[in-house]
């Protein structure tokens, strides 16, 4: 491959190899289009992947690799750093602690490749919660388990989907716990994230719309116990006296209506759900979860390990395609040489 390449290396984490991570990668590294776009490097089982090409009856080659440096980026090849955990016959489709200790085993693994510049970032497949935990990784997921491992003391999680963008101040806790840790300078910080993220992907002065917690926004004081005044509204007028375009508090309800209309560009949401619904409805198949706030870029297919219909070979990786193109997108161009 020429010296000129310039495509980000892009480490692919299996995910929960008893989900449908294995062959969604391998579908979506058939397609000529994600080739264009970045260099894939598979971090995982390279015998799983054979496994899901078999099912899938596809071409590809599947060639473990013990580090990047045997990658060689060809067309019909899969590169795979193979990490060898998961045993022949494992199956599809049940809760595993083996297939949980992998999915931790492949993100630390591809952390340490970005750290050392060996990749340029991370697209993760998805993987069980409840097996991670089974395995003894109690982390509520990919968010808070690549924070740990890269010692970010706070990250976000950003959703995109097509005409949509939402930034969370909370996710993976209750909904009174959420309210609870909302607070200006944490609403503050993840405004700031955000901002930063858009800026970075050529938006020079992007249009924040910000959630109320309560309907209405509180409508001025008529729901809920001053939430949005204690809460939100200092944070608000903190990036405003940045010169920052942020609206709010406003009713999510409108809020995501208008966003989805394009008269904002990132939403910010208060809770999981708040922000989690209208992305789902607006193109689960083709949604992208973005960590931001890491030393490294990371992002994510917005759908879960779908251990119904894993091994069938029909599982969409629109999502993961879509997730690959926006790592292209945000991970330094460095003009690297091919490895």
């Amino acid at each position: 491959m020429s010296s000129e390449d310039t495509r980000p290396i892009i480490a692919i984490t299996m995910g929960d190899a008893s989900g449908v991570g294995p062959e969604i990668i391998m579908k979506a590294l058939a397609r000529p289009e994600v080739h264009a776009l970045c260099r894939p490097l598979v971090v995982g089982d390279a015998a799983r992947l054979r496994e899901a090409g078999a099912i899938l009856r596809t071409a590809l080659d599947v060639a473990a690799l013990a580090s990047p440096a045997e990658a060689r980026f060809a067309p019909g090849r899969v590169d795979c750093i193979d990490l060898g955990l998961i045993p022949p016959g494992h199956p599809f489709g049940q809760l595993s602690p083996l297939s949980g200790e992998a999915a931790y085993r492949y993100i630390e693994r591809a952390t340490r490749l970005v750290e050392a510049g060996e990749a340029d970032a991370i697209c993760t497949a998805p993987l069980s919660k409840e097996a991670l935990h089974a395995a003894g990784h109690k982390y509520p997921g990919h968010t808070e388990l690549l924070a740990h491992l890269t010692g970010t003391p706070e990250v976000s999680m950003m959703l995109v989907a097509p005409k949509l963008r939402v930034i969370h101040v909370t996710t993976h806790i209750g909904l009174m716990d959420a309210i609870r840790r909302i607070e200006p300078g944490l609403v503050e910080r993840v405004i700031a994230r955000g901002h930063a993220t858009l800026v970075k992907a050529g938006i020079a002065a992007p249009r924040i719309g910000v959630c109320g917690i309560n309907p209405h926004a509180g409508e001025n004081g008529l729901f809920g116990q001053g939430e949005e005044e204690e809460k939100i509204i200092p944070a608000v007028q903190a990036c405003q006296a940045r010169g920052w375009k942020v609206d709010g508090p406003l009713p999510a309800d409108t809020l995501f209506f208008r966003a989805a209309r394009g008269d904002f560009d990132l939403v910010v949401a208060m809770y999981h759900d708040q922000g989690h619904a209208p992305v789902k409805v607006m193109g689960l198949e083709a949604g992208v979860n973005i960590t931001v706030g890491l030393p490294v870029i990371r992002t994510s297919v917005d759908h879960g390990t779908a251990f119904d219909i894993a091994g069938q070979g029909i599982a969409d990786d629109g999502s993961l395609v879509e997730a690959l193109r926006q790592a292209a997108e945000l991970a330094p161009k460095r003009g690297r040489a091919a490895a």
